[in-house]
């Protein structure tokens, strides 16, 4: 079912070699083109549309700098071993404030059973107490307080001053821990200057809005960071703490004061306070969290904005680029990351040239259209094959593009705070049931967008008819404008189609369905389930099961050697193939045992959802 989630084997020296070779053999190429185009190519009588086309390819040039160095090795990293028993008082932080039951149930199912001995703590800045029985019926222990100052970091602050721990595994709401959590990640506590151990965030809802709908094994925008951009920072000590999926040594956070609040970005703010007075942080490259990525478009943007406005305030307030106490990897580390969300301003600047020359007739280039064409086209794609070698095939080119387009309008805003200083609020992406029942709206520069590279074509069409309304200082430069005002149109009309699209507008079950083949019973009638969540399954029985939408019955799923019995309605019911009857049910409420027990066997297995592997789970 979760392919992709383990260790990723070493990779050989010949071609660690090779990507290095290539990426710089680009980066020579890249620097002699640059120098070129400064040198002889920067028309400053159009400067308003010439310099910021130069700054746009520098700013490119100075990235595939960045992720050549940051990715020099990507297998760098201290010993690893597991461990089965362990003196350090360990406890489980699961941070909630209004997720629903179905999503926090698999959570907290998962993490009470986690080795080696622990205690699990549900802090619930939502003060519910149906959260609180939740908790409670499943062996966790349930914390809340007076007030929700400070979000989620003000929540682990108030719980780390209540409980009695050496180690905290913090999780967000809806990251269901796999059972080799502890056990994977603890020895690296062994090493005294530890202070957190991060593992990769990945979804177990893939078909999320920022998971691709090709292939078995689908793009997650997110996986080139998780999988390879992080591990990679361990060779310059500058692993960092992203939220959740994480371990996080409590005498590392007392001595910074606690976990950081004056950002919304606590993660990595409170990182580079550890990292100043000489604590260390590890990426462990193992998926042993599954979460809930964003399902919309809208929750996306959510989420998007509120990392880059972080990288914001983090950048005013701690300045690791300057400031004191970091290592020159730290340094580089850090400003990569938080640096990296100006890349939207480039792709604004791309989006922008195409039309502006369109509309102007001004040619931004000093060169024949023969010269400068190969040239750049030729370095164009050098960068694209590096990185592509650099990210170890995570990088997609067309996919990467359109969520590079699916950023801007969440991220532009953001970036503004660098210089306004600008505040913001914590805000929980939301997650699980909810009225999705109307598709996200266009943003208005994806709009804008459209309609300025629609009509700086039809412009262009009327030149080339004949109908002269600009004067072209070259042909060959509005040709070329032309064919990028195309492939623009193109990836912001994609950008369009799949944030209006209709599989993101809302769920009919309100969990995450698993397509699994169970052995079940429907009424004593034998059936298989086909899918199952916490909330409902699918079954298909071969018998006669004379049951109607509306109707209540008892479904009986085998699991190992026992079988979970749970009381359900039929939604509805479907006359499948020849003599086979199809029923979609929802399970009745406060049958929590047996859910959580459907819960572990989903998730204590990450590798198949087939029968066998399932039943040896439960």
């Amino acid at each position: 079912m979760f392919k992709g989630v383990e260790r990723p084997e070493p990779e050989s020296k010949a071609r660690r070699n090779a990507i290095r070779a290539f990426a710089v053999a680009t980066l020579v190429v890249t620097a002699t083109y640059l120098s070129w185009r400064l040198h002889s190519t920067v028309d400053l009588a159009v400067w308003w549309v010439s310099i910021p086309l130069i700054a746009a390819e520098i700013h490119n040039a100075g990235g595939l700098l960045l992720f050549t160095v940051a990715l020099w090795d990507v297998d760098v990293g201290p010993p690893w071993h597991r461990v089965e028993d362990s003196d350090l008082r360990v406890a489980v932080l699961i941070a909630t404030y209004n997720e629903p039951e179905e999503v926090l149930l698999p959570t907290i199912a998962a993490s009470v059973t986690l080795a080696p001995t622990h205690e699990t703590w549900v802090l619930d800045d939502g003060r519910r107490e149906n959260i609180r029985e939740l908790a409670t019926s499943l062996g966790a222990r349930y914390l809340t307080r007076p007030d929700n100052v400070g979000a989620k970091a003000g929540n682990l602050n108030h719980a780390l001053g209540k409980i009695d721990a050496d180690v905290v595994a913090v999780l967000d709401a809806d990251h269901v821990p796999l059972p080799n959590f502890l056990t994977n990640t603890l020895g690296y506590f062994e090493d005294p200057d530890v202070a957190l151990v991060q593992t990769p965030q990945d979804f177990y809802n893939r078909d999320s809005f920022e998971h691709s709908d090709h292939g078995e094994s689908r793009f997650n925008e997110e996986a080139v960071f998780y999988r390879v951009i992080a591990p990679g920072k361990n060779r310059w000590g500058g692993a960092f703490w992203c939220g959740t999926s994480a371990l996080v040594r409590v005498e590392a956070l007392q001595s910074v004061g606690g976990v950081a609040t004056a950002t919304v970005t606590e993660d990595i703010h409170t990182s580079i306070r550890m990292n100043r007075l000489g604590w260390k942080g590890v990426m462990h490259n193992e998926v042993l969290a599954l979460g809930l990525a964003p399902a919309d478009a809208e929750q996306y943007m959510l989420q998007r904005h509120r990392w880059a406005l972080g990288a914001m305030q983090v950048l005013r307030k701690e300045n690791p680029l300057f400031g004191k106490g970091l290592t020159f990897g730290q340094r580089l580390s850090f400003t990569s990351t938080l640096w990296g969300w100006f890349d939207s301003w480039r792709t604004l600047a791309f989006m922008l040239i195409a039309p502006v020359v369109l509309f102007t007739g001004a040619s931004p280039i000093s060169a024949p259209g023969w010269v400068y064409g190969p040239l750049f086209l030729t370095v164009f794609l050098a960068q694209f094959v590096a990185l592509r070698l650099l990210a170890r095939g995570r990088y997609p080119p067309a996919l990467s593009l359109l969520f590079e387009v699916l950023r801007l309008p969440a991220v532009l805003p953001a970036t503004l705070a660098l210089f306004t200083g600008g505040s913001g609020v914590f805000q929980v992406t939301p997650k699980g049931r909810g009225d999705r029942s109307l598709r996200t709206p266009v943003p208005r520069i994806l709009v804008f967008l459209v309609l300025l590279n629609v009509s700086a074509l039809g412009l262009f069409v009327l030149q080339m008819a004949g109908v002269h309304i600009i004067a072209y200082e070259s042909m060959a430069a509005a040709a070329g404008a032309a064919g990028f005002a195309v492939l623009n149109l193109g990836l912001v009309v994609w950008a369009v189609i799949r944030i209006r699209a209709w599989r993101f507008a809302g769920e009919r079950r309100g969990a995450v369905r698993f397509p699994v083949d169970l052995e079940a019973y429907v009424q004593g009638s034998p059936c298989d389930v086909r899918d199952l969540s916490t909330t409902g399954a699918e079954v298909w029985s071969a018998g006669s099961v004379d049951a109607k939408a509306g109707e209540r019955l008892n479904l009986v799923v085998v699991l190992g050697g026992d079988s979970t019995e749970l009381s359900c309605k039929v939604r509805w019911r479907d006359e499948g193939e020849i003599g086979r009857v199809r029923l979609g049910l929802e399970f009745d409420s406060k049958q929590t045992g047996q859910v959580a027990t459907i819960a572990r066997a989903l998730f204590q297995q990450a590798g198949a959802p087939d029968r066998a592997r399932l039943a040896e789970a439960a």
